[in-house]
């Protein structure tokens, strides 16, 4: 049996690369920033730079020379039905499986889901998902101490890792072969305790790599450095000046977005210096509906300068929120179907998907200001057949498929094994063809333009539609100094459509550098490649 608990807490090393460092004096990451403290070098890491003159000649590689997928990719039948009012097809994670489902992700190929209930016990399953209708389980490994997964965090720089809630913390899974995961650590965060299910617990985090940003709740954020994910040592914790219930969380670049879980509160942060997270001024807010009401929310997600939400109570259904300055962020629009209770929500190209509860709904998002409901789907309980089963508060688009997903088995005297037993999660037609559109580049930060940038910035882009993170790599997704070809090293990693680019070292003063996203180069879980080439510039302060 895998012992739960094995790492201990010790101060923690700065990440790889970034060498002997010092605090030192330097401005923020974007013009509308007052200066904050950040990191400078001292140099120590022996990997070539891709400033030297050799890197700078240096053409990247061409943006499709990634290693091709292991795995058959996604879904590519046709429907003549779509959107479907029936599933086609149920995903079980066999004998461990508690039928409380939560979310899932494509890589390298499969689909793979954690299933697991907040009380941990159940199973990481892997899928052949290329036949959305007849999925085919390829291996079900038993998870004891990991918990209801809100998100799951995935990294290439030491190996292939994910990163998912644990009981008392974090939990490292080497996934080199996906279809046989291996848990490699875990990390107990003081203060994290179950079965303290909400106020004491880890409800999502974000790896950022070689850093993981966790939202503990009542406990506030920390801040992991997982250089080594088997060896993950806590670098802070921070806590909120306002009380904030630390629900979801995102980085993008030197962006920290944190959500209230059942709250309506949320926090920007400057993550410039990445190990001590600063407040934006302005950038702490109440979320409200169209008539300046506060409305509290579950759970959120970052894409395209925008701030989603999942309504909670009250009316649930969709908020949206501008965020491309996060010193002033603005309501933009929203729909609140009627019974609707948020849970999680994802961004597909122009739609949004939310759990609502008793249903979920897709969202036409083309126009913010006029979020339209395009469709509601409603699990399928076992026999006899009851109204609104479960607890559907996930709604997964992969090609043009959904997976609906139960995160309670609603146990009953009509159905003693729960009316979603064996069919947690179930797939639907969403449209009726293939998914033949490749990803755009949505929003990128620094921003394009930005002044006085911190040498310690990350770059982050958000994307159109999840993508493959195989596919990411120096020739479809690098930063250049202005003026040369070769691509900085550093490290790669990305969840739920956000990718993050680290440097191995700090970028120079007072310089420019493009960000750059070739077309034909990254895919979506489908294979299509990225549509349009994107380039944007930033420059560097003192």
């Amino acid at each position: 049996m895998t012992a739960p608990f094995p790492r201990t807490l010790r101060p923690s090393p700065l990440p790889v690369g970034l060498g002997a460092l010092r605090r030192g004096r330097g401005r923020a990451l974007l013009p509308w920033l007052a200066p904050v403290w950040c990191l400078a070098c001292g140099g120590e890491d022996p990997i070539e730079h891709g400033n030297t003159d050799a890197a700078c000649r240096a053409a990247p590689p061409a943006p499709s020379a990634f290693t091709p997928m292991s795995g058959p990719g996604g879904p590519t039948q046709s429907f003549s039905e779509a959107p479907a009012s029936t599933p086609c097809a149920f995903l079980d994670g066999g004998e461990h499986d508690t039928d409380h489902h939560n979310t899932g992700f494509m890589l390298d190929g499969y689909l793979v889901m954690p299933l697991v209930p907040e009380w941990g016990d159940g199973v990481i399953s892997v899928f052949d998902f290329s036949d959305a209708c007849a999925p085919k389980a390829l291996h079900h490994e038993r998870a004891l101490a990991i918990r209801e997964t809100h998100a799951t965090g995935v990294s290439t720089h030491a190996g292939r890792h994910m990163v998912v809630a644990h009981l008392q913390g974090l939990s490292f899974w080497d996934m080199s072969e996906v279809t046989r995961p291996a848990r490699v650590a875990d990390l107990v965060l003081p203060g994290v305790f179950y079965p303290d299910a909400y106020a004491r617990v880890v409800m999502s985090l974000f790896w950022q790599a070689p850093y993981v940003y966790v939202a503990g709740s009542d406990n506030g954020l920390y801040v992991v450095d997982a250089t080594d994910p088997a060896n993950p040592t806590l670098v802070t914790q921070y806590r909120f000046e306002v009380p904030l219930r630390a629900g979801g969380i995102f980085a993008v670049g030197n962006l920290l977005v944190v959500t209230a879980a059942e709250g309506s509160r949320v926090a920007l942060l400057d993550i410039s210096d990445p190990a001590a997270p600063q407040p934006i001024p302005g950038g702490t807010f109440e979320v409200t509906d169209e008539a300046g009401v506060p409305r509290d929310v579950y759970h959120s997600h970052v894409n395209g300068d925008k701030l989603l939400f999942a309504r909670k109570g009250g009316g649930g259904g969709l908020i949206i929120y501008d965020i491309k300055d996060p010193s002033r962020p603005t309501y933009l629009g929203g729909n609140s179907p009627p019974h609707s209770n948020g849970g999680y929500v994802y961004l597909k190209d122009d739609r949004a998907f939310v759990g609502d509860s008793s249903f979920a709904s897709v969202f036409d998002i083309k126009d913010p200001a006029r979020v339209t409901l395009e469709h509601t789907f409603y699990l399928q309980s076992v026999d006899p057949p009851k109204e609104s089963p479960g607890d559907l508060d996930t709604l997964l688009p992969i090609g043009n498929v959904v997976i609906a997903s139960s995160d309670e088995n609603n146990r009953s005297q009509e159905h003693p094994s729960g009316d979603v037993a064996d069919r947690a999660s179930q797939v639907f037609a969403m449209d009726a063809a293939p998914d033949t559109l490749g990803p755009i580049v949505t929003m990128v930060n620094p921003p394009d333009g930005a002044q006085g940038v911190a040498r310690t910035s990350r770059v982050g882009i958000t994307l159109s539609e999840f993508v493959e993170l195989g596919s990411v790599f120096a020739g479809s997704f690098h930063v250049v100094k202005q003026g040369c070809q070769g691509p900085l090293q550093g490290h790669y990693s990305g969840q739920e459509g956000i990718l993050s680019f680290w440097p191995k070292e700090p970028l120079e003063a007072n310089t420019t550098y493009e960000v750059v996203v070739p077309a034909g180069g990254i895919i979506d879980v489908n294979g299509n490649p990225t549509r349009a080439a994107f380039r944007a510039s930033f420059t560097t302060g003192e």
